[in-house]
């Protein structure tokens, strides 16, 4: 054994500084003795500005994790299905906000929550692309959907149609009788024959007044461009009277096939000196813009009313014309058929026969009267046998036109009508 007396600690001595050994029982022997204390804090790690940033810190990311996990959610409700099963129309009013579009969209049941269609809205930068008009809602459409459609501007195309031969008085109710239009008629009626026939397409608000300055607008290029490519020899003296023609045309035939022809024998009786005596000029006279009554018919008396539109007893052409012509009948007056007919008369069938000379439009004319009497006839048995007497009350002095032939005035050299519909030629 070493007994080194140095006391360096060299292997098998005993540590200088060492006290006395004290024995342990085995309970102490087992128990675990205690580790190593902890560093006493910093003084600067017990700073309240440390504390509070810690706090901060915190406090932020619970933010942050609360603002993804909203995300998350708010993105699965902004792009799924949306409540709506049926869906619904939509209209957003010119200068609505998005916050407003939203709310409107909640209470109709459009969206599940308006203000996740608002941050969506916003989220994807949309916020002011959001456009006006009246937007066809799909059933199921998520918010993203509506997002889309709304910014896209797609907007609800309503049809307004005025057909060829309408007044101007009765385009105009049309017009006026349009829900999906705003705004007041024109203070001013437009002359007759100066709105065009079309189908116009709108979006719901526009107003009528827009409407009525395109239908304007239309027409008139409609007849200067027509105008411009008619036939050099025409009897025409004016535009005006190129239009007013063509609406005679218009109502004499719907046919696109004789219109042409119709209008040649207008022009050979304008070129001769003959008068029109077309039946719709007497209706014009008699009912003016208002057209006349379905159940009212053209009674003998009446083609010989002195009126400033019945052609039966004015010489040229009215001073207005009767109705609001369409293509086909403008372009039928500006390049007419190459013939000599005078005369023209009901088939029967819905079109016309044609005739050059009087005797050719009598025997016509004859046809036709015996045709509207075996068709009177057959009408009138057929009442009988289901027993409804088949007549109807009609003024015992004053029987339709189509009852009796007219007889012409013979002023200007003619003895027989053009159309030959209202009366025939004697």
């Amino acid at each position: 054994m070493n007994t080194n007396p140095s006391g360096n600690g060299e292997f098998g001595q005993r540590p200088a500084n060492t006290g006395p050994i004290v024995p342990k029982t085995a309970s102490e022997a087992l128990r675990p003795e205690a580790g190593t204390p902890p560093p006493k804090r910093s003084r600067a790690s017990r700073s309240q500005v440390v504390v509070f940033m810690n706090f901060v810190l915190s406090a932020v990311m619970l933010m942050v994790l609360a603002a993804g996990v909203a995300l998350y959610f708010g993105k699965q409700e902004f792009t799924e299905p949306g409540p709506s099963a049926n869906g619904d129309t939509f209209l957003v009013k010119p200068s609505t906000g998005v916050q407003d579009i939203a709310d409107q969209l909640e209470r109709r049941g459009l969206i599940s929550d308006a203000r996740v269609f608002r941050l969506g809205v916003r989220a994807f930068g949309n916020d002011s692309a959001l456009k006006a008009g009246e937007y066809e809602i799909k059933p199921r459409a998520s918010m993203r959907d509506i997002m889309e459609l709304l910014k896209s501007g797609k907007s609800v195309m309503y049809s307004l149609t005025i057909p060829e031969g309408l007044t101007v008085e009765q385009a105009l109710q049309r017009i006026a009788d349009e829900p999906a239009l705003s705004g007041d008629m024109p203070a001013k009626t437009p002359p007759e024959g100066s709105l065009a026939t079309d189908t116009l397409r709108f979006t719901r608000g526009a107003t009528r007044q827009q409407m009525v300055d395109k239908l304007l607008a239309d027409q008139k290029k409609l007849v200067d461009e027509v105008w411009q490519r008619r036939a050099p020899d025409l009897p025409l003296a004016s535009v005006e009277d190129f239009v007013t023609l063509a609406s005679i045309v218009e109502k004499e035939t719907g046919k696109g096939d004789e219109r042409s022809r119709v209008a040649a024998v207008f022009l050979n009786r304008l070129a001769k000196g003959m008068r029109l005596q077309s039946d719709p000029t007497i209706i014009y006279g008699l009912f003016g813009g208002k057209g006349k009554p379905a159940d009212r018919p053209i009674y003998q008396s009446d083609i010989q009313k002195q009126t400033p539109y019945n052609t039966y007893v004015i010489s040229g052409l009215p001073p207005t014309p009767i109705a609001n012509p369409g293509r086909a009948a403008l372009e039928a007056v500006a390049n007419p058929s190459k013939t000599e007919d005078l005369y023209f008369v009901a088939d029967g069938t819905g079109g016309h026969v044609f005739a050059s000379t009087l005797n050719e439009h009598n025997e016509n004319v004859a046809r036709y009267r015996a045709l509207q009497k075996k068709q009177a006839d057959e009408a009138a048995k057929a009442a009988a046998a289901a027993g409804t007497g088949g007549s109807a009350d009609k003024p015992a002095d004053d029987k339709p036109a189509d009852d009796r032939p007219a007889i012409d005035s013979g002023t200007d050299g003619d003895n027989g009508d053009a159309g030959g519909d209202a009366g025939a030629a004697q």
